[in-house]
């Protein structure tokens, strides 16, 4: 009996390795310069590279190698705000002019109108900040303003600039700029930087020692693979492996890290250990989000957390990250028990091709997630 189900585990996971290598060659096959995949499951990790690690060498995809998080970092930030929840120091009614007096104002926005709720699950209505920052995706741009850095206020001023896309709290669009405030009400709060309480409060608990709150320095930790971003149609990938600082050095879209340190994040914030039954349960209270936004049809949102549709039944919570260059997202299932991180090396310039890399990058994690559930 016991050889039996050894031997059925086995093959079980000889089964979702194969599937997990399939999928991450037809990601490759997309476009995509490389891929690499790392999932968790309660038999095991699998783990999948496809494509090279850069243009040049053509060497591989390094394993478990550093990764940019980027819009992935706006989960650790509600994390850390969520925690400050549970201690009483700030509510989710609360309203941004009582946490930052004077900084939501002028054309039209209203800090007393928009709560620390809306901020978090993208129901502020405040404009985006980046256009302010990367007018149009050109390769000069990159490469003319890439070193330039801005203080969050200064970012803040820059969305403040235009008017309100909604009244807050009554439809949802994703903004950037939601997620600096959070990370300047965390500094109002605790008198300690948003990376600072990071690190106290889920990074060395946790243990992750290789998942990094780097600011505004340009490098990437070794092993790495190189990003690359095709910035017009039928023009040369470019490597991109250096950030674009003025929209990759805070709280909305900073951190790196590996693959391993993700899904253990993952795993642990769904589990239960970093926030109470009650803050957590309010941080997987969901929105609905616009079929024309982009994601799969039957998301919703929680607070730094998106709640995906699954084919086999139920739906993944996870978040998504991409910068000039790159596209990331890990996954876990509502358990916790399967927790996933995918990661695309490129972006092409066209937009019909870059909807198929993240439809087959989707499809990945649906496949390993429902494998056999």
């Amino acid at each position: 009996m016991l050889q039996s189900t050894v031997a059925s585990a086995g093959t079980q996971s000889a089964s979702i390795t194969r599937s997990v290598q399939q999928d991450a060659d037809a990601l490759r096959d997309t476009g995509v310069t490389g891929v690499s995949v790392r999932l968790e499951t309660p038999q095991g990790t699998v783990t999948a590279r496809s494509g090279v690690g850069d243009l040049i060498t053509r060497r591989p995809v390094p394993r478990n190698g550093y990764l940019r998080l980027g819009s992935i970092t706006k989960t650790y930030v509600a994390g850390v705000m969520l925690q400050l929840v549970d201690e009483q120091r700030i509510r989710l009614d609360q309203t941004v002019e009582q946490l930052l007096p004077g900084v939501v104002t002028g054309a039209g926005n209203d800090g007393w109108t928009v709560t620390v709720r809306d901020l978090l699950q993208h129901t502020s209505g405040l404009q985006d900040y980046l256009p302010g920052v990367m007018p149009d995706q050109t390769a000069d741009t990159y490469y003319t303003h890439r070193w330039r850095t801005y203080r969050p206020e200064q970012l803040v001023a820059l969305a403040m600039r235009h008017a309100p896309v909604f009244p807050a709290g009554t439809d949802w669009e994703y903004s950037n700029t939601n997620y600096v405030l959070a990370g300047m009400i965390i500094k109002k709060v605790t008198g300690r930087s948003w990376e600072e309480q990071v690190h106290a409060r889920i990074l060395r608990p946790l243990g992750l020692h290789r998942t990094e709150t780097p600011g505004t320095w340009p490098f990437l930790r070794s092993p790495h693979a190189s990003n690359h971003q095709q910035f017009t149609v039928d023009a040369p990938l470019l490597d991109t492996t250096l950030p674009y600082l003025p929209m990759d050095s805070g709280a909305d879209g900073s951190m790196t890290g590996t693959a391993r340190e993700l899904n253990l994040f993952f795993t642990a914030l769904v589990k239960g250990r970093l926030l109470s039954p009650t803050t957590l349960a309010a941080m997987r209270t969901t929105v609905a989000v616009p079929q024309d936004s982009g994601f799969p049809v039957g998301t919703r949102n929680g607070l730094g957390l998106f709640s995906t549709p699954l084919s086999c039944g139920g739906s993944y919570l996870g978040h998504g990250g991409s910068g000039i260059g790159y596209l990331i997202m890990t996954a876990t299932t509502a358990d916790g028990r399967r927790t996933i991180t995918v990661s695309a090396h490129s972006r092409p310039a066209d937009q019909l091709t870059a909807e198929r890399q993240e439809a087959a990058l989707r499809t990945l994690i649906d496949r390993a997630l429902c494998h056999n559930a």
